[in-house]
This record gives structure tokens, sequence and C-alpha cells, in this order.
């Protein structure tokens, strides 16, 4: 029986990660701040100045999913911080599982370690790092991964946007503010964006782990579909019962109601459903390519989004 560690285990993907471990027949032991009971060990990657080994002792895998997710704020405050947490905090670890003599070390980043270019759709040929402190940090702590000799079978997995049953994200914020009828009919663009079901990422992270071609590699995870706005704005409508919007609001108006929503979300400190960062995301896009994963580890997704919507809102629900 191979033993586990899982980093951020109380988490959307690292709950999912604990559950197929343990159905896979791995002993899982978890690091997390808030998860409870006799496996898990408290970790604060920030406070603590090095990580314990004993942490890591007996440990075959580390996954590690702790870290701080992308905000919109981009104070200096936050830089420091995604600093801290995403990279140096994945260095600690990294010395840790080193010492302990961990083979294989799974890191969970994001397509948003790169910076964003003009070739579509993306694949891991762009080595361009972020220039964003949340990308930056998670591109630091993928080259330290990958690079810095610490366990002998390193991986990396960049993640699109995940769905799947949680609150969280601007996907359940869309049918919230389409279900209150707030959300405007945006005109189909034309725009592609990549996601990825939470059953699938945990399932490529296992693959990650047990294939030997994954060694040194990077893979980005995705569902291997593209979405437009208008695509994802009609599907919401029909799983939530709606019917069909044949007309669509003008750009111009809805980026008037964007700088309201920035205008709202500076007074109250919350964000409206639309403001000036969600049209941006809302509107360009965000299309990458998993054929390596594919390719080389055998990943097929199982879910797509107009397969996973109607369980999504029920959740939600």
């Amino acid at each position: 029986m191979s033993t586990a560690l899982v980093t951020g285990a109380s988490g959307f993907i690292g709950s999912q990660l604990c559950q197929l471990l343990k159905e896979r027949g791995y002993s899982v032991r978890t690091c997390s701040r808030t998860a409870q009971g006799p496996d898990n060990i408290p970790f604060d990657f920030v406070k603590m100045a090095a990580c314990p080994v004993e942490v890591c002792a007996d440990v075959d895998i580390v996954f590690h999913l702790a870290g701080k997710a992308h905000a919109l704020a981009k104070s200096h405050q936050d830089a420091a911080e995604y600093r801290e947490i995403n990279t140096d905090g994945t260095h600690k670890l990294l010395v840790a599982a080193q010492l302990a003599g961990v083979k294989k070390f799974v890191f969970f980043s994001s397509v948003k370690a790169v910076r964003q270019v003009n070739q579509q759709p993306m694949d891991e040929t762009n080595k361009d790092p972020a220039r964003d402190p949340y990308g930056s940090s998670k591109y630091d702590a993928e080259q330290l991964v990958l690079h810095g000799d610490f366990v002998p079978h390193p991986v990396v997995l960049r993640l699109s946007m995940v769905y799947g049953d949680t609150e969280k994200g601007n996907l359940p914020r869309m049918i919230g503010a389409i279900r209150r009828g707030i959300f405007p009919p945006l005109a189909e663009s034309g725009n592609r964006r990549s996601m990825v079901h939470v059953a699938d990422v945990v399932a490529a992270a296992l693959l990650a782990a047990e294939k030997p071609e994954s060694s040194g590699q990077t893979y980005i995870v995705t569902d291997q579909q593209s979405y437009s706005t208008r695509q994802i704005y009609d599907a919401i409508r029909v799983a939530l019962g709606k019917p069909p919007v044949a007309w669509s609001v003008p750009l111009p108006v809805v980026t008037g109601l964007a700088k309201l929503g920035d205008a709202f979300g500076r007074l109250t400190g919350r964000r409206f459903p639309i403001d000036s960062d969600s049209l941006e995301k809302l509107t360009s896009s965000a299309w990458y390519s998993s054929a390596k994963i594919h390719r080389e580890l055998g990943f097929q997704p199982r879910q797509t989004l107009w397969k996973a919507l109607p369980d999504i809102i029920r959740h939600l629900n």
C-alpha cells in the first residue's frame, strides 16, 4: 500500500482527491490548516520557518495543492503573500520531501503560470513566465519542483478553470446572476475558453503519480472542449429551465454596467456579478490544449460542462 500526502486536503480539489486515493487503496495523510482527524497534520506554510521532516516521513507521493488562490486585488501585500505561500511554501515542502526520501511530487499549478500568447490553443511549449504576482509565484514554484532535484519523479499539472460542485468561482456567480435575471445576454463573440471538471482533475493527478512517463513533465489539464461565453450563458439558461434568449446586449452597454459593478465593489467590498475583471474574462479567449497529457498518459476526460451543469445547479440549490 502506497502512502500519499495531500496538502490543501480540505479544499474543493483536495477533498475529491483524498476520496479517490482511498478508493484506489492508498493510505492517505493530509496536511491542512482546517481539516480534522488523526491522519491530518496542521501546517501553516507562512508562519513556520521550515516544514518538519515528519510531515513527509514514510510518504511515497506528495500531492501539493495548498496555496493562495488567484484573487482580484493586486496590492504589494498580495504579491508578498503569493510568494510566501505559493513559492516559498512549496520550497519548504520540497526540502522536507527530499530529507524524508519521497519519490514522487505532483504539483498543482495553473495555466496562469505563463503569459497569454496569440497561439491558439496554447500548450506546454509556452514557457514565457507570467508577470502578475499570482502567476509568477506559481511559475517559480514549478521551476523548483521540476529543476530543484528534490525528488526523482516531479510532475507539474497546469489546470484550466475547474468546475464542479462548489459555490466558489466565476461559474457559480454567473449561474446565480442568470437565475436572478441580472446577467445580460452577451453577443456571441466567438471567444474560446477551456475548463475542466474536478473529477477529471483528480483522475489526471493519479495518472501523473502512477505513470513513469510523467516524470519531469508539465501537463495542461482541460476537458478537451472549448466554450464561448454565449454558449455557456445559453446552456445555463437551459439547465435552469429558462427559455432561450434570441437577443443580446451591445458590448458598450455591458461595459458601462461593468463600470457600475466596479464602483459597487469599491463601496461595499463585495463583487457585483458583472465588473471589469469578470467582463474581460467573459469576452476574451483562454483556450488551452491538453493533447500532451492525452498522448503521453492516456488521459481522457469523462465530463464536459454541458453534462455537468444540471448536477452543479442542483448542488447550488
